[in-house]
């Protein structure tokens, strides 16, 4: 069964509260970014955000679920070397960078996310990223424990550093350390 049509006046709405959200929390930080200011720049009712939404953490739950669910379906079925048909190990790295990119594009609003109860589709989307991750490094290379490592690949994109660049102005120099990791890892021995 399919989900309701959502009325274009919702749907517009909806893409508003999210496009200013997301520049609060880029340019102003997450303790600046209230539902307030929020739906003042999206130029809602804060009836509305609450309404649709529930509350600031359901705003950021749809934020991250965004974000989530669009480079799942770029993985599914987007363009090479992100989607299909592309060599495993540049899928590989289109992923990991696409990865840091999400993360760091919207770094504020993940800093923000990080302090709230996990996502309630979280499982969803980490077994999702496990098994992408694990399937291509093993084609790539079959003689690691592909799920280790590449939850251990995976693993620092949620730390305490990569907050740490984006704010100092080194998201460059993280998303080329993060190609230069996983291209260590799926080069092959010699």
């Amino acid at each position: 069964m399919n989900p309701p049509k959502e009325r274009a006046d919702a749907a517009r709405n909806r893409q508003a509260i999210l496009e200013a959200a997301r520049r609060l929390f880029a340019e102003e930080g997450a303790e600046a970014a209230t539902m307030d200011r929020i739906a003042a720049a999206a130029g809602v009712a804060k009836g509305t955000l609450f309404h649709r939404f529930g509350s600031r953490a359901g705003l950021l739950y749809e934020l991250i679920a965004d974000g989530a669910t669009g480079l799942m379906e770029a993985v599914r079925s987007g363009p090479p070397p992100l989607g299909p048909g592309a060599p495993a190990a540049d899928r590989l790295v289109a992923y990991f960078d696409a990865m840091t990119c999400l993360i760091a594009d919207d770094i504020e609003l993940n800093v923000a996310y990080q302090a709230l109860p996990p996502h309630p589709h979280r499982e969803e989307f980490h077994a999702f990223w496990a098994t992408h991750i694990s399937s291509l490094l093993h084609e790539v290379r079959p003689d690691l424990d592909a799920e280790v490592v590449g939850g251990l690949l995976l693993a620092p994109l949620g730390g305490e550093l990569v907050p740490y660049l984006v704010r100092a102005g080194h998201k460059d120099r993280l998303r080329e350390a993060v190609r230069q990791l996983v291209e260590s890892v799926i080069r092959q021995s010699a």
